[in-house]
């Protein structure tokens, strides 16, 4: 581990905001094996597939004070709202009523990626700016592309029309499991008042889509084709499936961060900080290949 563990302190308060998603679901699951208090903050009630070690508080961002409310007495906070129009206002006010209420540490999961106006790079790159300037210690996880993206590309390996704009570009994937499992120990951390840290956490290789496609027709036994498209006639097509258009942006600009190859950093971090080796992509198609079929 490449930090001390704060392992002998039971009465530890964490709190974990986006315990539904990808990385906070994992993470959730994990910390309750860990000698802390957790507690979910979600938008719902009694959220599923979570550890009945873990208690729930149900926050709304439209009332501040529920935030309050569901923060007071918490020691640390895991910030990971997802990706929506709402992220940069409603993440800034956890922050806020986190420091109110005298959390000690914020752990935020960012993004990462190039200073930029595309989003939502420049969404996490206002929110980190904002969490900079505040009295609270701070850690900001930085992971490069999660695996799960390829998920969206399920039916249409599927139907044989996968196509995109990413081009002969190659990109650095990351398990979302590795990325919770180094959030667990950077909420577990002993960290001093007021420190500020950044993890950047890679997976193990860079991949173009064209490879991806290979390693999916090893797996299927069947040829799979990633078919190239330009940024407009993939954001022709995005709207034409329905998707609403901030969304198709989205998708086009990490084509295009995928094409001209800008996530290809690769780091030791996430082993220096688990112990472990980051998964591997094929093992993740292996795991979720009924996706593809």
């Amino acid at each position: 581990m490449l930090n001390q563990l704060n392992t002998t302190a039971p009465e530890l308060r964490i709190a974990v905001a986006g315990a539904t998603g990808r990385v906070g679901s994992h993470l959730i699951n994990a910390l309750a094996s860990d000698p802390v208090e957790v507690i979910s903050l979600t938008r719902q009630k009694a959220p599923k597939n979570i550890s009945d070690r873990v208690s729930s508080v149900v926050v709304d961002f439209d009332k501040p004070s529920t935030l309050e409310m569901g923060l007071t007495g918490v020691d640390k906070l895991f910030i990971s709202h997802g990706t929506s129009l709402q992220q940069v206002a409603n993440e800034i006010a956890l922050i806020e009523a986190a420091v109110k209420t005298g959390v000690r540490h914020i752990v935020k999961l960012s993004v990462m990626g190039p200073t930029t106006l595309a989003n939502p790079f420049a969404w996490h790159a206002a929110i980190e700016a904002h969490l900079a300037q505040q009295p609270v210690a701070s850690t900001v996880l930085r992971p490069t592309t999660f695996m799960d993206v390829l998920k969206r590309a399920g039916r249409h390996v599927a139907a044989g029309t996968w196509a995109g704009a990413a081009g002969k570009g190659r990109v650095n994937l990351i398990d979302s499991r590795d990325v919770a499992d180094a959030a667990r120990v950077a909420l577990l951390e002993k960290v001093a008042d007021n420190s500020q840290r950044a993890y950047h956490l890679t997976g193990p290789r860079n991949w173009t889509m064209h490879e991806v496609a290979e390693k999916l027709s090893d797996l299927l036994g069947r040829t799979v084709t990633y078919m190239d498209r330009s940024p407009e006639e993939q954001r022709a097509a995005l709207l034409a499936e329905g998707l609403p258009s901030f969304v198709a942006e989205l998708l086009v600009g990490l084509d295009q961060i995928f094409n001209h190859s800008v996530l290809t950093e690769r780091t030791l971090t996430v082993e220096e900080l688990t112990g472990s080796a980051p998964r591997e992509l094929s093992d993740w198609l292996k795991e979720n290949i009924e996706f593809f079929r």
